[in-house]
């Protein structure tokens, strides 16, 4: 079993104690008698939530909004951080020999990525503005440029996320560091640094495509204000509850805003597909490598919440389990 999570342990706290992880890959030991698509020996990239498939949401594709879903690591279910799950078998998807167990892990960030492209209903030749340079905001460039798109901007306050982002995936790239002055509006701040990444990058009327995937009320900001007219502006990155929204700027300039929450029908093959055929390489995310008794070592080192750190695999006796950054922006 290969697996990775994100929130989950934010989410769980009350649950205690639960089985973490939902981004998974494993070897299939055992099937029922009616399994067709997969056999033992199988190595499959596992999607974590199975829905009720007889709901509204379901029988249109999009499952992602059935509120019967069992997802892995979600309250009062365990999740996939142990040697067996149990999963339905058109949850697992089989994967080439060429990628690796860390490879099928990736496979559900990679899919949220082509999720939130889906959403935005990216076409080729477009220009797309990312917010967050973190694992979801460096998928939805990667796939972004996958996709078509003419140009992809990735934007973060980090460093070396920014420096990471352009050797992953971003054909351009913007360091943010501007912080409102004193007696300064927040809002009028946000709005400079859009204008700036407009004027930096010859954006013109603005970026054709905005996904905001930092969860961050700034960002949020700066996003609509970075949106041309009639854009499209999708935000799934998950911070405050609540924030101070330029509706009428939204309003002003007829943008379409929608929100993206994990996958849909074809997401999960579509992010096996761009990965086995090379055009995106989740595994470059995986900045360090613990054995499955070096857990407790594992996990203080994602809640350190280091700039330098995405990606965490831990390798069990029989399997690799993949922790992602479930402490930090990892939007």
């Amino acid at each position: 079993m290969c697996t990775t999570g994100r929130k989950d342990a934010l989410a769980t706290l009350s649950w205690s104690p639960i089985v973490l992880g939902h981004e998974s890959c494993g070897v299939v030991v055992e099937v029922g008698s009616k399994v067709k698509n997969v056999k033992v020996g199988d190595r499959v990239a596992i999607e974590p939530g199975v829905p009720c498939r007889r709901c509204d949401h379901c029988r249109s594709g999009l499952y992602n909004l059935c509120g019967d879903t069992v997802f892995a690591a979600t309250p009062p279910h365990d999740g996939t951080l142990q040697k067996y799950y149990i999963v339905a078998c058109d949850y697992a998807y089989p994967i080439p020999k060429h990628m690796t167990a860390e490879d099928g892990a990736l496979v559900e960030p990679v899919a949220v990525a082509v999720q939130v492209n889906k959403v935005a209903d990216l076409r080729a030749g477009q220009t797309v503005l990312v917010f967050g340079c973190g694992p979801i905001g460096l998928l939805c460039q990667a796939v972004a440029k996958a996709s078509g798109a003419s140009r992809v901007i990735g934007v973060d306050i980090s460093q070396s996320r920014v420096n990471f982002a352009k050797e992953f995936g971003a054909d351009g790239v913007f360091l943010s560091q501007s912080k409102p002055v004193e007696g300064q509006d927040p809002v009028q701040a946000s709005r400079a640094v859009a204008e700036t990444i407009i004027a930096e990058f010859g954006l013109g009327d603005g970026a054709d495509v905005v996904l905001e995937c930092t969860g961050a009320e700034s960002c949020i900001q700066a996003g609509i204000f970075a949106a041309k007219k009639g854009g499209t502006f999708v935000q799934t990155g998950m911070g405050p509850e609540n924030v101070t929204f330029p509706i009428t700027t939204a309003c002003v300039r007829a943008l379409t805003i929608k929100g993206s929450i994990r996958y849909t029908t074809g997401c999960y093959p579509r992010a096996v597909e761009l990965i086995a055929s090379g055009k995106i390489q989740p595994r470059k995310l995986v900045t360090h490598r613990f054995k499955f008794e070096q857990a407790e070592e594992a996990f203080e080192l994602v809640k350190k919440a280091q700039q330098d750190t995405l990606k965490v695999i831990i390798e069990g006796a029989c399997s690799r389990v993949c922790w992602d950054i479930f402490w930090n922006r990892q939007y």
